[in-house]
């Protein structure tokens, strides 16, 4: 067994181990519709066992920084179609990742009318940029009122009926980097004294009902979860990272979702892949910065099911073929990582 090895994930038939990581790379309209330049980059890529898409919002208020995709309106799904029928065409899987952003956004990146919503009126201590003003600092949210949760979690359940109608395999709940639900999950960031915030199961109960609710759309074995317990990305923090992920995951295990995907952090406060490999043994995606010898090495031992790989997919859009046949691998433009337009994005040649 190794990384070109074939993998079940669920209702996933994996045609090797090798799993594009979700990433964010700006290219969508100001509408948030994706465009025919991120077509032809999925597509690109469809050698890998499984996409998961860059984060997409379940909504406008969802969105947070500039250029990035919904999937909340006809003319966000009709865009999509394209994307994943390219890249089942290619013979090609793609899941979408679905991204709430909550307080992490910029009033300049979203759209009129929408608002920025988080657990608790607590501004994150962070900036972003924005096209119009460069780096500003990060909007005060509004606090949902708790009448306002269920609709939420909804918007989360539509996207995921919306995503399946686009034609994407699987969704994927993106649940750490100080996003929403890492927001309701943090103590630093939920000081709410109602239902969902306080006690661990009061804080974890949000994240658990999206789960539930992109379930409830194609069944448990469509859907995914990334998380990085201790990240302190976008100003994040939590008292006690390990209790608050043990008991989270612990209650997603018993959902049976496909796979648990984990971002390891060497120097964290929690040992993030011994803690998904206690819950999800044999439904486990590790990712950040694995070599292709690394990655070789978890899956053959057993401890990992695949291996995600992000900065490498950017400049060899066919890695598993490079890896497969061992050429050398082309080094990514780090200034047209996020800037508009096809350079550096679909601009990169495959090997052969």
């Amino acid at each position: 067994m190794d990384l070109f090895s074939p993998l079940k994930l669920g209702d996933l038939e994996l045609r090797n181990r090798v799993v594009m990581a979700p990433m964010t790379r700006s290219r969508a309209n100001t509408a948030a519709v994706p465009t025919a330049e991120m077509v032809d980059y999925y597509a690109q890529r469809a050698g890998a066992g499984l996409i998961v898409s860059e984060g997409i919002a379940p909504s406008a208020d969802g969105l947070g920084y500039c250029r990035t995709p919904g999937i909340y309106n006809e003319a966000q799904v009709k865009a999509w179609q394209q994307v994943t029928s390219a890249v089942h065409g290619e013979g090609g899987l793609i899941c979408a990742q679905l991204m709430h952003v909550g307080r992490v956004a910029s009033a300049l990146n979203k759209p009129e009318g929408s608002e920025t919503v988080a657990p608790s009126a607590i501004a994150a201590r962070a900036e972003m940029y924005t096209d119009q003003k460069g780096m500003q600092p990060m909007d005060e949210p509004r606090a949902l009122a708790l009448e306002e949760i269920p609709g939420v979690v909804e918007e989360y359940r539509q996207a995921a009926v919306n995503a399946f109608e686009a034609g994407f395999d699987a969704v994927e709940l993106h649940c750490t980097s100080g996003y929403l639900p890492a927001q309701f999950l943090s103590t630093g960031s939920n000081q709410r004294e109602d239902a969902y915030g306080g006690s661990v199961e009061n804080r974890a109960r949000f994240v658990l009902e999206v789960l539930d609710a992109l379930c409830s759309v194609q069944g448990p074995g469509k859907v995914g979860m990334r998380i990085c317990p201790g990240n302190p990305f976008n100003d994040l923090s939590d008292a006690n990272p390990q209790e608050t992920f043990e008991y989270l995951l612990g209650e997603a295990s018993k959902r049976g979702i496909a796979y648990l995907h984990v971002i390891r952090m060497p120097r964290g406060k929690v040992d993030n892949i011994a803690l998904g490999q206690r819950f999800f043994g044999d439904r486990l995606l590790v990712n950040e910065s694995y070599s292709f010898e690394e990655g070789q090495a978890v899956v053959s031992s057993g401890a990992a099911a695949a291996v995600s790989y992000g900065r490498p997919f950017i400049a060899n859009p066919d890695l598993v073929e490079r890896w497969r046949r061992g050429i050398e691998l082309a080094e990514f433009d780090l200034s047209s990582l996020y800037s508009p337009g096809p350079e550096g994005y679909t601009s990169y040649p495959s090997a052969s």
